[in-house]
């Protein structure tokens, strides 16, 4: 008997060292860091900031690895098929919990990874062609509610968040608008301000400049609060539309059975990361803030975000491109 549990202490002590030096020697070769969208976008850009300060805290090269296609599903697949090894990481933005009800999946969406940390956050901003004469959320549905089924909307693509976020505020408002979809932000930006469509939901970074120039106007901002780059700018939930609150967001997930150490390490140092002011003021520029928290709380976001997204898509009857 005296043997038995001598030999169960030694062997749960090797496996103690075993992962404590497994833990100590990871990583031994470069990290691989998916992005599921084209360079050059603010995917990307999160990717790379994400990837710099992975590269300075665990002393091994991080990479960006761009997969577009599909909305992001093309590359979240690759990241969550991946060996769980902490080598592999996917960049995922709010799409990530759209794509669920829009797209057959290869993969489990919830069960099939590893939230690793939530690194941004950030409202959509609502702007409008000046030509429209509505100077805020309120006058845009009484306008709306005039005028059934004559205002438009554009989106980056049918199905797309930018969408989504749209209708859902349509719908709580009691509203209907035409939908104009666009491929990607960039044209449906250029088309709002020319006032070929009057409505567009579109991110801080790429909304904001239009706004300060005068070529379209700003009317409120799709978060629970209001956001420092435009103090002025009223909340959705402020002006009317109560429990309205949509998040852009982007965060670092792994493969299901990621190491709790190497998961806790990661976490630990963009954590840390997040908290300096050179990451704060990067994120600032892209219009977004930095977030945070632990994985639990990443993964309670993102099946909260697939479950508000499937109602939004069955209700509006939402079908990607």
């Amino acid at each position: 008997m005296k043997q038995r549990i001598i030999s169960l202490f030694t062997a749960v002590s090797c496996l103690g060292f075993a992962a404590l030096a497994f833990g100590q020697a990871y990583p031994s070769k470069p990290i691989r860091i998916v992005a599921p969208f084209a360079p050059g976008g603010g995917t990307d850009l999160i990717a790379r900031v994400a990837a710099q300060k992975l590269t300075e805290s665990l002393g091994q090269q991080a990479v960006v690895d761009n997969r577009p296609g599909a909305g992001g599903v093309l590359g979240a697949e690759l990241g969550a098929k991946a060996s769980p090894d902490g080598y592999t990481f996917t960049l995922v933005a709010g799409s990530y919990a759209v794509n669920p009800s829009l797209f057959k999946l290869n993969f489990d969406p919830i069960n099939d990874i590893t939230p690793v940390i939530q690194l941004s956050q950030g409202p959509f901003l609502v702007v409008v062609h000046p030509s429209l004469p509505a100077k805020n959320i309120k006058e845009l549905i009484a306008l709306a509610k005039a005028k059934p089924g004559q205002l438009t909307f554009a989106s980056s693509g049918a199905g797309s968040i930018t969408q989504l976020a749209t209708e859902l505020f349509a719908d709580m408002a009691g509203i209907k608008m035409i939908h104009i979809p666009y491929k990607g932000t960039g044209p449906a930006l250029t088309d709002t301000m020319a006032g070929q469509v009057q409505i567009l939901f579109g991110s801080v970074g790429a909304t904001l400049p239009q706004m300060s120039s005068g070529r379209l106007r700003a009317i409120a901002v799709t978060t629970a609060k209001r956001i420092a780059a435009a103090p002025d700018v009223p909340t959705i939930m402020e002006s009317g539309v109560k429990g309205y609150d949509v998040i852009l967001w982007h965060g670092l997930i792994a493969p299901k059975g990621l190491p709790r150490p190497i998961l806790d390490r990661v976490n630990g140092d963009l954590n840390k990361a997040l908290q300096s002011k050179e990451m704060q003021d990067r994120l600032a520029g892209d219009g977004v803030s930095a977030a945070g928290g632990t994985p639990e709380q990443f993964a309670a976001l993102i099946k909260k975000d697939i479950e508000v997204w499937r109602g939004v898509v069955k209700k509006a009857g939402v079908k990607a491109e």
